[in-house]
């Protein structure tokens, strides 16, 4: 049962709506429509809301570090609510898919991901779950730090902000444990 949900993204109004940040859209989404709030909480290093889903509490984080330094955030609040790695669900943006495509896998590496790199090291596991948000590469010859850091264009945006709706559809069933179903349904599409 995921208990926790953290957004990946980095903090300041000039990475606001950028590729690297679809982890943060998805989560304020999320706060928005589940009338939810924002809590600065230092101990945590982030922002933290209780989000009612599916009548449970989850917690919802977006770290307040940068990208790079996220598993301190992530670290701190899963030692002080004793969770266990597997009840940790990290949203993240992903290059490997094109825009707008949607995986959940459990474990495996960072695969370059400096965010996901960071919580590994701070969890000192890999085995918490991944919702990964496709952004598409960057044409050849072009830096990617450049385009994670780069907002998308409005036809990846549109993409992207499709795979958050089809991401809330099976949400109580990704919260109960049902990986299986979550699974099946986000892979077909």
């Amino acid at each position: 049962m995921i208990k926790l949900i953290v957004g990946l993204g980095n903090p300041g109004q000039q990475y606001e709506k950028t590729r690297h940040n679809a982890g943060f859209l998805f989560l304020e989404r999320l706060v928005s429509n589940y009338n939810s709030f924002w809590t600065k909480d230092v101990k945590f290093q982030g922002w933290v809301a209780n989000c009612p889903i599916d009548s449970q509490k989850i917690i919802l984080l977006k770290p307040d570090t940068f990208m790079n330094r996220s598993g301190q955030s992530v670290g701190k609040i899963a030692r002080y609510y004793k969770l266990a790695v597997d009840e940790i669900l990290v949203v993240h943006d992903e290059l490997d898919f094109v825009a707008g495509m949607v995986k959940l896998k459990k474990g495996g590496g960072h695969a370059g991901h400096n965010g996901l790199r960071d919580i590994i090291a701070h969890l000192n596991s890999k085995d918490f779950y991944r919702l990964r948000i496709g952004i598409g590469r960057p044409s050849e010859g072009k830096v990617v730090a450049d385009y994670v850091l780069s907002n998308p264009s409005k036809t990846d945006l549109g993409f992207i902000e499709a795979s958050f709706v089809r991401i809330e559809a099976i949400l109580n069933e990704l919260m109960t444990g049902d990986i299986a179903t979550v699974t099946n349904k986000l892979h077909r599409e």
